[in-house]
This record gives C-alpha cells, sequence and structure tokens, in this order.
C-alpha cells in the first residue's frame, strides 16, 4: 500500500530503525534508519544522549523498573483509544528535523508536531510504521553517510 503525507504529495518512503549509534566526540546518539525498499541507503538522525537511549531501549525490548515517558504516552493511548498510525519525518531546516505523529481515535485523525526522537521512540513502542517524505529524504545532511558511519563504528571497538 502506497502511503503519502497529503492526497497531493508524493509517497512516502517507509523507514525502519537500523541501530543506535554512539558519538562519543560530542556524547550525542545517532539514529541510522535504513529504508524498507531494496535502497541500500540510510538515514540518520543526531539526537541527545538520552533520547537516544530511549529508542535503544524500545529497540532492545528493555524494561525499566518504572515507565519511562514514551511508555506513559504509549499507556495513555492506549487507554483512551487512540491509535498511533504512523510517524513521519516531514521536514528539515539548518539540519535540524521535524516530525508528525499522525494519530487516529473513533474515526477521527489527529496530528501532533514532535521532535524526531520522540517520534521514533513512541512509534517504536506503538510498533508503528516510521516514513520520511521524498523532500526531506532528499536533502538529508552529509554525503557518504555509510562510509562516515563505518569509520565511526570502527573507532568504538
Amino acid at each position: 500500500m502506497e502511503v503519502r503525507a497529503s492526497q497531493d504529495t508524493e509517497p512516502l518512503i517507509e523507514l525502519v530503525v537500523n541501530r543506535v549509534v554512539e558519538d562519543s566526540n560530542t556524547d550525542t546518539r545517532i539514529i541510522v534508519l535504513a529504508r524498507t525498499d531494496a535502497a541500500a541507503d540510510h538515514f540518520m538522525v543526531w539526537v541527545g544522549a538520552s533520547e537516544g537511549e530511549a529508542i535503544k531501549r524500545a529497540l532492545d525490548a528493555a524494561l525499566t523498573p518504572r515507565p519511562m515517558s514514551h511508555d506513559l504516552v504509549k499507556s495513555f493511548g492506549e487507554h483512551f483509544g487512540i491509535k498511533t498510525e504512523r510517524v513521519v519525518l516531514t521536514d528539515v531546516k539548518s539540519s535540524t528535523y521535524y516530525a508528525t505523529v499522525f494519530l487516529e481515535n473513533k474515526g477521527v485523525a489527529r496530528t501532533i508536531d514532535a521532535r524526531p526522537s520522540d517520534a521514533i521512540a513512541l512509534a517504536l513502542r506503538c510498533h508503528a510504521p516510521i516514513y520520511v517524505t521524498q523532500d526531506v529524504w532528499r536533502r538529508r545532511s552529509g554525503q557518504n553517510l555509510d562510509a562516515w558511519l563505518s569509520k565511526l563504528e570502527t573507532k568504538e571497538v
């Protein structure tokens, strides 16, 4: 099924979280997203250490002694019958990405602006798909990202 942000836009590109990499130079985390189609390209989003750890916990299905913020939001949604339909990385300005969370409740669709890290952490917990617009995919920062990422991961070992 082809998913679009709206009726007059190009089809969205579906992504999955491939891994979370630590950038020890800046004490940040890099969320590496991969396309679900045959393309081998990656999409990377730099996030803070705690945001990266929240995404890593969701990837690893790690349980915490008490619910974290994203777990709380998921619980609220489940309690009130709100379904997280999808997350879309919708824009990039000055190397800062923007995201939208698409929700549905009793047949009513709603959207909420979110930081990509929060949107991705929620999507993983709710098993919702993650997409990027064609425009944002074309404007993703950096060249030769795979070679750079490989060098960073080698340095960590």
